[in-house]
């Protein structure tokens, strides 16, 4: 994915301070030319600072943000070789869908058929075929998107930057559009990064992710990598659910001490009279309570000792298991591989 073993993006030991707050801290990544990157975390975490380092709205307070192999430090926006896609999509109202998406081909000065020939081709692609007359105002959330994204493609970027843009779209409409990027990138074959605080966002579409916590890199992988051998305790509990296993419940679990992840959906729930194979790690307890989530069950197994485990499970018939009441005497087995060691 690398052309000429030259990334894309590439942070080196970047920080950026605001006065005494470290926003982006001694970071250091690289991006892969044709790869979709997604930099997930919290509100505050720096992931937005080092979107907008990249962009040229920020400036490195030390180390080098380099894009295609060159310092970027003191180059203007327009100079580089990016474009960004905001939350908000940033339309001017008093043009049509097709003047916006035109709009950097006429600032740099490129004939009205041609501009027009080219716009169309990107409403095209982003499937807005004959909206071209439309007021932005006559669009949907989702179509708004879309010509945001194709007014920022317009111009063959090598790198595309997109800030949470689907914050603001449906749960329905956001997921179709996950999608939608995912296929245009592809098709496409241009870099692009992602911002967001959504890890089901950041699963769906990553090629690899990194985890920002508190300005740093908590954790840098494919989201199969970050999701199933999460490296610290933050990223076992901001990527998804997950049960953080210590004290005497880490020896029978782990057996060593130490603090464990599980994942729920990894856990099955046995009668106790069930034979136990090899290689598998199982604890007793009592169901506490079950929440029928439609195509899962969660339930709530109280441990000998007190712990509260958290399983997700399709057993079929909700809350009206009649062997899984509450109170009901369980065993939980776990492959020990699925059990993961994470650092504090």
């Amino acid at each position: 994915m690398v052309a000429n073993g030259v990334p894309a993006v590439r942070f080196e030991d970047v920080s950026r301070l605001f006065g005494d707050v470290r926003a982006v801290d001694r970071v250091s990544f690289d991006v892969a030319d044709g790869e979709f990157f997604s930099m997930l975390g919290p509100s505050g975490s720096g992931k937005t600072t080092c979107l907008r380092l990249i962009a040229g709205f920020e400036q490195p307070s030390s180390g080098h943000v380099q894009v295609h192999g060159i310092n970027v430090e003191g180059v203007p926006p327009y100079e580089r070789d990016v474009n960004t896609v905001f939350q908000d999509y940033a339309l001017f109202p008093h043009m049509s869908v097709g003047e916006n998406v035109e709009y950097g081909l006429m600032i740099r000065k490129v004939p009205k058929p041609e501009r027009k020939k080219r716009a169309e081709e990107m409403l095209d692609l982003v499937k807005l075929s004959g909206l071209y007359a439309r007021k932005p105002s006559q669009l949907s959330g989702g179509q708004r998107q879309r010509v945001a994204l194709a007014r920022a493609l317009i111009n063959h970027p090598r790198v595309l930057l997109l800030d949470e843009p689907l914050g603001a779209l449906d749960l329905k409409l956001r997921e179709s559009m996950q999608a939608e990027l995912k296929s245009i990138q592809r098709q496409i074959g241009i870099t692009f990064v992602y911002v967001t605080h959504d890890q089901g966002e950041a699963l769906a579409m990553s090629d690899r992710l990194a985890v920002f916590n508190h300005g740093r890199i908590e954790q840098i992988g494919s989201p199969a990598e970050v999701y199933d051998h999460p490296k610290s305790v933050f990223v076992a509990g901001f990527v998804g659910q997950t049960n953080l296993i210590e004290r005497e419940l880490a020896l029978r679990f782990g057996g060593t001490a130490g603090t464990y992840a599980i994942r729920p959906e990894r856990i099955r729930i046995e009668p106790l009279t069930a034979p136990l194979s090899p290689g598998l790690a199982a604890v007793e307890g009592r169901i506490g309570g079950i929440t029928y989530l439609g195509s899962t069950s969660r339930v709530l197994v109280a441990v000998d000792g007190g712990e509260i485990v958290v399983v997700e499970t399709n057993l079929e018939g909700g809350t009206a298991m009649p062997d899984r009441q509450p109170g009901t005497p369980v065993r939980l087995v776990v492959d020990r591989k699925h059990i993961q060691s994470v650092a504090a």
